[in-house]
């Protein structure tokens, strides 16, 4: 029998840690914009050692949350929900059509400015705690099926993410340092050869790894995916109650990801203040790109991905949805608050294009969480309620 995924057996400890997430933007907003804002700037400016707050936020911390979408993903591909072809079809079809089209419609809005085109992929993820906080708050209006689906587009959409942010936003490599994090990785995947169980080898090696990859000048959060391919996921006798060592990571860091670092993620990087900022503002190129990518292009592309195959039968719409239910969860993937925050300050160096970007992201966001909400609240109207 297979161990249930963390994201379906945690699913409300999940959508809890994403409605941490909303308190903790709603929180940097409030705080930028109030007497505080001088201090709360200064503060994620303030160096320790040879990074700023932002960066130990963003670079180091933010390693553990990819290093949990690592675990995830491998979960979910070996044993899990996107285990066999027939359950890949509709969220890899969702998904890459989701990233494509929001890309699509910011090239389409701001690729005529000078540099601006390097935004393209900032409304192509999905911020899937967030996404689920929403949709937790309807309850059982809402099909387990659709939560399933709109987990494993999320998790689809990371991968599309994290490739993206490997090949796209790496500005130069060097080659002494790429090396070495080449053979700690490969050091790592000898100890799961070996049958190494215990995790402490691992996650000593996974640190030297983050080191290494920073310095090499890909982003180092990529070391948290790449370490994660590495940790053993099978049944290994007398381990912690028969669990594989991915199994334990993984639970031990979802809540301290969901409830810590998430939203101390979400405190740094959205707040931006807002003085001075009117509708001409909103309809600059970089944040009418990045909401209009969220809100339109998310809808559009996911919901097109899923109604053209179904009608090509390639997939079956969700058990138990309604079209207007999957609208509703299509409209929810253009929440694309962390990961699409994180993007925008990898696109941009400049200060000002960074707060454009939060104002789109914050904008494209809230308006997907709250059509998407109320799409969800009125289809789930006489529905039966499910357990």
């Amino acid at each position: 029998m297979l161990t249930r995924s963390p994201i379906a057996a945690f699913l409300r400890s999940e959508a809890a840690g994403g409605i941490v997430l909303m308190v903790a933007a709603a929180a940097a907003m409030i705080v930028a914009n109030s007497p505080l804002g001088d201090a709360y700037f200064a503060t994620l400016q303030h160096h320790i050692g040879p990074l700023s707050v932002q960066h130990w936020i963003d670079d180091a911390l933010m390693a553990l949350f990819f290093l949990l979408v690592g675990l995830e993903i491998k979960r979910e591909l070996v044993e899990g929900h996107l285990s066999t072809p027939a359950d890949r079809v509709l969220p890899f079809i969702a998904a890459v059509s989701g990233m494509a089209v929001p890309a699509a419609v910011y090239l389409a809005i701001a690729a005529g400015a000078p540099g601006l085109a390097r935004g393209w992929a900032i409304p192509s993820a999905t911020d899937i705690a967030f996404a689920l906080g929403v949709m937790a708050l309807l309850g059982k209006r809402v099909p387990a099926s659709l939560k399933l689906f709109l987990t494993t587009v999320a998790i689809v959409d990371d991968m599309g993410a994290v490739a993206v942010i490997a090949l796209v936003y790496t500005p130069g490599i060097d080659g002494p340092a790429l090396l070495l994090a080449g053979g700690l990785l490969a050091a790592m995947i000898a100890l799961n050869r070996a049958g190494v169980v215990r995790l402490w080898p691992y996650l000593t090696l996974a640190a030297a790894l983050w080191g290494a990859v920073w310095l090499s000048g890909i982003h180092a959060t990529i070391a948290g995916v790449l370490a994660a391919l590495a940790i053993p996921l099978r049944r290994a006798p007398g381990a912690d109650g028969g669990e594989s060592p991915l199994h334990r990571l993984e639970h031990a860091l979802a809540p301290w990801v969901a409830f810590l670092i998430l939203p101390l993620f979400g405190f740094a990087n959205a707040g931006v203040s807002l003085a001075g900022v009117g509708v001409g503002s909103l309809l600059a190129p970089v944040p009418l790109g990045v909401a209009a990518g969220l809100f339109l292009g998310k809808q559009a592309g996911v919901l097109g991905a899923v109604w053209g195959a179904t009608r090509l039968g390639l997939a079956k719409r969700p058990r138990g949805a309604s079209w207007a239910q999957v609208y509703g969860t299509a409209l929810l993937c253009g929440v694309g608050f962390t990961m699409s925050l994180f993007i925008g300050g990898l696109a941009f160096a400049d200060a000002t294009r960074v707060d454009e970007v939060r104002i789109g992201v914050l904008a494209g966001s809230l308006l997907s969480a709250v059509a998407g909400y109320a799409v969800l609240r009125l289809a789930g109207r006489g529905a039966p309620r499910r357990p």
